[in-house]
């Protein structure tokens, strides 16, 4: 009897081991380069307003070996954006704006707004994955420093978008004015809620049809002051919406404080009588230390914002 019971419990934890191998070679051998858009089409816009569609990349974490990423997400510009939002974590290695470049050139010209994640400062660093678990990341203080103002200076000078680092702009795309505020990364207190009211003042941005808030960290704190400055839409990343999700269930993480059912994807985030879309992109890399997806493919997303009725 005893053999019994210890040749079955055997052959179960064999199973379970074997799936965990399936589910480990899917996630770092396939489903990491399995790139996909995500659509949606949301009425916002005034009446009589065209259609504004808006691309929201985020968390790249680009090496510059990395060639298949680079390649899907030059092809974006197939898509026809209006209007590009970058909500951070673009750089994945110190030289990862070689692949950046790459990615993001065919963009040139199209408006555009964004914001930094701590890996547009600094290089990624092993970590152990299960104390993300136990709450947020926190800072690993020897972290390589990475170059953010050359990035900067490609996205502002080369490309032409806005910076919304503890700021705020006024763009026009596709004949529509959209004014935009947002903050560097709240996962490491870089934000600076209380400068935006000032920022969004001195851009005389009353007459714009469309207001959206930008963060690359969907914190809560944030969430909510954004719904208090008038943000019609909100937008964020950070999360990879779990990277590992359970079918059926969801995200197990999100590496901040946000509810795990809106670590990805669109809903509505409400606040003080308010409510706004909120689009929490699961990015479209990893860190270079954690190269798995599974549950959870890497994504762009094309919102397109049409007229109230």
């Amino acid at each position: 009897m005893t053999h019994t019971v210890t040749r079955t419990a055997l052959t179960a934890f064999g199973a379970v081991g074997a799936v965990g191998v399936a589910t480990a070679v899917w996630g770092v051998a396939v489903e990491r380069y399995l790139f996909t858009v995500r659509e949606h089409t949301l009425p916002l816009l005034p009446a009589g307003s065209p259609d504004l569609r808006i691309l929201h990349v985020s968390d790249a974490h680009m090496a510059p070996w990395q060639h298949r990423k680079q390649q899907w997400m030059a092809a974006l510009v197939d898509l026809h954006p209006d209007l590009v939002i970058n909500t951070g974590d673009n750089l994945g290695h110190a030289e990862g704006l070689v692949g950046i470049r790459r990615a993001f050139a065919p963009l040139r010209g199209i408006p555009g707004f964004f914001v930094h994640g701590s890996n547009d400062h600094v290089a990624p660093s092993p970590r152990n994955p299960l104390k993300y678990f136990t709450g947020p990341s926190r800072h690993q203080p020897k972290a390589e420093a990475i170059d953010a103002d050359a990035l900067d200076s490609f996205l502002v000078d080369d490309l032409g978008w806005t910076n919304l680092n503890n700021a705020a702009g006024v763009v026009e795309a596709a004949g529509i004015r959209v004014a935009g505020f947002g903050v560097s990364d709240a996962h490491r207190q870089w934000d600076r809620l209380d400068s935006l009211p000032a920022a969004i003042t001195a851009t005389d941005s009353t007459d714009a049809a469309l207001h959206v808030g930008v963060t690359h960290a969907p914190y809560r704190r944030v969430l909510d002051r954004f719904l208090d400055l008038g943000a019609d839409a909100i937008f964020a990343g950070h999360t990879h919406g779990g990277q590992v999700r359970l079918p059926g269930y969801g995200a197990l993480v999100a590496n901040c404080d946000i509810p795990l059912r809106q670590a990805r994807g669109l809903s509505a985030w409400e606040h003080g009588g308010r409510a706004a879309p909120l689009n929490v992109s699961a990015g479209l890399g990893h860190s270079i230390y954690a190269p798995v997806r599974f549950a959870c493919r890497p994504e762009a997303s094309l919102l397109v914002l049409t007229a109230r009725g």
